[in-house]
């Protein structure tokens, strides 16, 4: 007998499993030499971990090393204009590449005491391991996605807005396939 689901809508619950899109921010993918990322985090005002996977914060801004040279950053909305013109005074002294991608992506919060077993449905590795307060780009399925880890049972997933609702077909999917205890 086959059971059809629907997407999850933006705002999703279930006993074991929360979903929530959570409001636009300010999103900037930041490219530059590691060599040059020591000035350029001090010239901006922001934090750039050194390390693969490491996140931190700064005034508001939080930053995830996706790269050697690759960071994303996350601000509130009305952080935008200021933010990117300070990259772009610093770009006389020291070039790289900072590109606005907040209208690319949207986020979904994920939590709850079964989002482990929902995320391992589409990620090929041991969440358990990762540790909180990190973030790395991953597949979820097919789906090229940035996670991040803000607690035990808390995540984030950073989604391109044209694959979200197939992301959001891929979970609902998943919590069908549990309920039903497959």
């Amino acid at each position: 007998m086959t059971r059809q689901t629907t997407s999850f809508t933006p705002d999703a619950a279930t006993e074991a499993f929360h979903l929530t899109e959570l409001p636009a921010c300010t999103r900037l993918s930041l490219r530059v030499r590691p060599e040059n990322a020591p000035a350029l985090a001090q010239a901006c005002s922001v934090n750039l971990p050194e390390r693969i996977g490491a996140r931190s914060g700064r005034e508001g801004i939080e930053t995830l090393c996706l790269g050697p040279d690759e960071w994303v950053l996350i601000a509130p909305p009305g952080a935008r204009g200021a933010l990117c013109a300070r990259f772009t005074k610093a770009y006389a002294e020291i070039p790289h590449a900072c590109c606005d991608i907040s209208d690319r992506e949207i986020t979904l919060a994920l939590s709850g005491p079964g989002v482990l077993d929902m995320l391992a449905t589409g990620i090929a590795r041991d969440l358990d391991a990762v540790a909180e307060g990190s973030g790395w780009r991953t597949l979820f399925d097919s789906v090229s996605v940035v996670l991040w880890r803000d607690g035990p049972e808390e995540f984030r997933i950073d989604v391109w807005r044209s694959l979200a609702p197939h992301l959001r077909a891929l979970l609902a999917l998943a919590e069908a396939e549990r309920a039903a205890g497959l």
